[in-house]
């Protein structure tokens, strides 16, 4: 029951923008998991759930980044490891701190994105196909705000 449970609860957080512990309930209730909320908790204390700032702007929960040292959320690693972000046409480019580009590329594929295609990395450089120029100027926009949030960083 637990194995089903927790399989479940990654379904839903893929399919859903779940923002909190009582809307993943919810959900687990409506797909006949009669849980508790402290059943809720340890699951997602015991799969390493993660919150992570959605296209929208509001947190969510997400699977844990695994290549990350210290298992932060997106938003830190974006403003700790990305140094600069631009673009051409439909592709993107990354630079990263050396080392870093598996990881934050790991991230910015797990957000599932509209319009991205796919992407390449090396040791500190990400390229991003996207399906068109404007989604490129998008993603380009809103991982630099990601990068300039320098509000959680360590690294100055």
């Amino acid at each position: 029951m637990k194995t089903r449970r927790q399989a479940r609860i990654l379904e839903l957080i893929k399919e859903n923008d779940i923002e909190t512990q009582s809307d993943l309930l919810e959900m687990l209730k409506k797909s006949g998991f009669p849980v508790t909320q402290a059943t809720v908790s340890r699951d997602i204390k015991e799969m390493r759930l993660i919150k992570i700032l959605g296209s929208d702007g509001a947190y969510k929960y997400a699977a844990e980044i695994p290549p990350d040292e210290d298992r932060q959320s997106h938003d830190y690693l974006f403003s700790t490891a990305v140094l600069s972000i631009d673009y051409a046409h439909s592709l993107v480019v990354i630079k990263t701190r050396i080392g870093m580009a598996q990881a934050v590329c790991a991230a910015l594929d797990s957000t599932d994105r509209s319009g991205v295609l796919g992407t390449i990395a090396g040791d500190d450089t990400i390229f991003v196909a996207t399906r068109t120029d404007s989604v490129a100027a998008s993603l380009a926009a809103d991982l630099k705000k990601m990068m300039n949030d320098k509000s959680n960083s360590i690294i100055p």
